[in-house]
């Protein structure tokens, strides 16, 4: 039971997780270093424009999204610096 409720909270917040939709929006000019964790501090202090500064909407509920998008963000914390600092992947999968 703790399993299932684990997983449907996780889904949850994935679904609206600040920092998944800024990675998605790919928006020139938009924060990258903590992309997610500052959307949801900007939505909390009442920011009006969050799609034209961060390319993606605010989350519905930005103080629940808050801790994790701190620690997803604190994950890909090294790729978003190597990205700030100018170094793409050239990556391809399958056979």
């Amino acid at each position: 039971m703790i399993r299932l409720l684990t997983g449907v909270l996780l889904a949850l917040l994935m679904v609206g997780c600040a920092s998944v939709r800024t990675l998605d929006a790919a928006k020139p000019g938009a924060p990258i270093v903590y992309s997610g964790t500052r959307l949801d501090l900007y939505a909390m202090q009442g920011g009006c424009c969050a799609e034209d500064r961060f390319g993606a909407p605010a989350p519905s509920y930005p103080g629940v999204d808050l801790p994790a998008s701190a620690l997803l963000d604190t994950l890909l914390l090294p790729l978003s610096l190597l990205t700030v600092m100018g170094v793409s992947f050239q990556a391809t999968g399958g056979l």
